[in-house]
Parts: C-alpha cells; sequence; structure tokens
C-alpha cells in the first residue's frame, strides 16, 4: 500500500524516479509501469498526475536544462565578455556531476525526431544560448564554441571519462581555462 503523502510530495517523489527512469532508458525506453511500481503507486495515477509519459519526460528535461541556464546565468551576473563565460564554464562544468540532469538533456536531444520533443529541447537550447550570449555580450562565434565545448563535455560525463586513463579520455575531460577564447575573433572567424 502506498504511503500516505500530499500531492505535492507524491508529484516531486514521481518526478525524482522517472528523471532516473528516462535518464537511463530515454522517451520511447522508459516504462511509467516501473516509476509507478517505484514510487508505490498505480501507472493510472502517475497519467493523472503528469498526462502522458511524453508530458511527464518533456517536464524533466526542460528541469534538467534550466538548472544548467540558471546556474549559469547565477554565475556569470555579476561579470561580462570573458571573464562571465569562464564562471559560467566552471559553473558548468560543476553541474556535469547531476549524472542524471545530465543524461536527461542527452535523452532530450536524442528524442527530437518528434516535433514536440524537438520544439521543447530547441526552446531549452535557446534559452541556453541566450544565457550566454546575453550574460557575456561576446560576438556569436565565441559563444558557439563554448557551447560546443560543453557538448564535448557532455558526451565524455556521459561516457564517465573520469573512469579512464586512455591519453583521448585525459583530452576530453581537460578543463576550459579562461584563455582559451582569446584567439578568436570576428576577423578570423569569417
Amino acid at each position: 500500500m502506498a504511503e500516505r503523502m500530499s500531492g505535492a510530495d507524491r508529484r516531486a517523489q514521481v518526478l525524482v524516479i522517472a528523471a532516473r527512469e528516462f535518464a537511463e532508458h530515454g522517451l520511447h525506453g522508459a516504462s511509467t509501469e516501473a516509476i509507478a511500481r517505484d514510487a508505490g503507486i498505480t501507472q493510472a495515477y502517475v497519467f493523472r498526475i503528469f498526462g502522458t509519459k511524453k508530458a511527464l519526460f518533456l517536464e524533466l528535461v526542460r528541469a534538467a536544462f534550466d538548472r544548467v541556464s540558471n546556474g549559469m546565468h547565477e554565475a556569470g551576473a555579476d561579470l561580462n565578455g570573458r571573464a562571465a563565460l569562464s564562471a559560467m564554464g566552471a559553473q558548468y562544468f560543476d553541474l556535469l556531476a547531476d549524472r542524471t540532469g545530465l543524461l536527461l538533456q542527452l535523452q532530450g536531444f536524442a528524442a527530437c525526431g518528434d516535433p514536440e520533443v524537438r520544439d521543447e529541447v530547441r526552446d531549452c537550447f535557446a534559452r541556453l544560448w541566450g544565457t550566454t550570449d546575453g550574460g557575456t555580450g561576446l560576438d556569436a562565434v565565441t559563444v558557439k564554441t563554448f557551447l560546443a565545448y560543453g557538448m564535448l563535455l557532455n558526451v565524455g560525463a556521459a561516457m564517465d571519462v573520469e573512469q579512464l586513463d586512455e591519453p583521448w579520455a585525459q583530452g576530453v575531460r581537460t578543463r576550459i581555462e579562461l584563455g582559451l577564447f582569446d584567439h578568436i575573433t570576428r576577423d578570423t572567424n569569417r
């Protein structure tokens, strides 16, 4: 029998369980039956709370992206230019420790074959771009390069390269330092 908890507490519990399930299995592989079982509720109750499996997935993907955008915004709030970019990068690197959040973002990208998911992930990525662009005042090429490095860090974290002592893995996990983008200018990227 499911323990008594408020609707808000039950919703929060299901979000934690569902985040792990979707992070590991993606939109199509995740099981709402497994989520319900782990929460000690019925599958029908999961649907009553969230509507559809896709709506639950999208809420979790959005939250994972928001955590990154909000963290980067806070890190660079009192800075500008490359100093803001450096602070955002350090915050982003620290956020990679949240493996579930990281995998949810990647599962969002992987499910972009679905137009509704694609639209949501585009909106999330646009916010991440806007956080970087607006928070630094830097040109689009620098923002793109920064986010490209971020994607490489995502992939490395997803592959758990911290566990490998191979030259390629060491290269992937190298931290990005402040001077990295100094060579990038509008003139060099035409």
